[in-house]
């Protein structure tokens, strides 16, 4: 770690996103503003009210989707499946000749 010696001269002791709040913004608060902005893209394209803290919604209606593999996705569990029986296969012999 070379670069340790002169991270007092960097700015920081540390990790880079432990940035001190006095000087710079904090990840965090990057990270929170950026769910707001999309929660609040989100409620326009669907024409949700705004939230309003006094009021509480509430969904009362269910819809049924639906069973079974969609658009393609029955051809990838059939690719994935041979797969995922031989990794189960090699884990149990494994596990077998490891006792």
């Amino acid at each position: 770690m070379l670069l340790r010696q002169w991270a007092h001269m960097l700015g920081y002791r540390g990790h880079f996103s432990t940035k001190s709040r006095h000087y710079s913004i904090r990840l965090g608060d990057i990270r929170q503003a950026r769910a707001d902005f999309r929660a609040e893209q989100a409620r326009l394209i669907t024409g949700t009210p705004p939230p309003d803290p006094e009021k509480t919604v509430t969904v009362g209606e269910w819809h049924y989707a639906g069973n079974g593999h969609r658009h393609g996705e029955a051809f990838w569990a059939e690719v994935a499946r041979p797969r995922i029986a031989t990794a189960r296969r090699i884990a149990r012999q494994q596990a077998s000749e490891n006792r």
